[in-house]
């Protein structure tokens, strides 16, 4: 990281920036070329090894799907990025205006999540961090049409751009 001042590795903060965070983009390449994704997520973060899972849900179909699909057992790699927005940062000149913002950007493996025990458990992690006070009962047949995925990501790092 370039600038080090901005680094954020305290792992409360980190999950603060997770909580706030509503979606995440997702990169990885398929053979028409690199493409991105912004996706809903729910999450498992580790505050002492520092292992973080995204959960995703989706339909089967479409490129990202057919992507996803096709790297089989091994997984798909995949780069993620999320970030909260906190407002214009104002400066005497144009030049000196810029954001404030809070992000997290790393790399990790995609996999598919079969079982559906495993399926109910990713669902209720993205109804948890998108609204935790809603009702988690899926319908008859949800769960063996949805398409559940799960992130183990290698790599992440946290950064924030502070209001002077």
């Amino acid at each position: 990281m370039r600038l080090s001042k901005r680094e954020v590795t305290d792992m409360h903060k980190l999950r603060e920036i997770l909580e706030a965070c509503k979606t995440v983009r997702i990169a990885c390449v398929d053979d028409q070329g690199l493409f991105i994704v912004p996706m809903s997520f729910g999450f498992e973060l580790d505050d002492e090894t520092r292992r973080l899972s995204l959960w995703l849900h989706s339909a089967g179909e479409g490129r990202k799907a057919a992507a996803w699909k096709s790297a089989g057992d091994a997984g798909c790699p995949v780069a993620i990025e999320m970030d909260v927005e906190d407002g214009v940062i104002s400066g005497e000149h144009a030049c000196d205006y810029s954001f404030a913002y809070r992000s997290i950007m790393g790399t990790g493996t995609l996999h598919p999540v079969t079982s559906g025990e495993d399926k109910v458990y990713g669902l209720d992690l993205i109804m948890e961090h998108l609204a935790p006070d809603a009702p988690t009962a899926y319908g008859p047949g949800i769960i063996d049409r949805v398409h559940v995925w799960r992130i183990d990501v290698d790599e992440f790092t946290g950064k924030a751009r502070t209001h002077r």
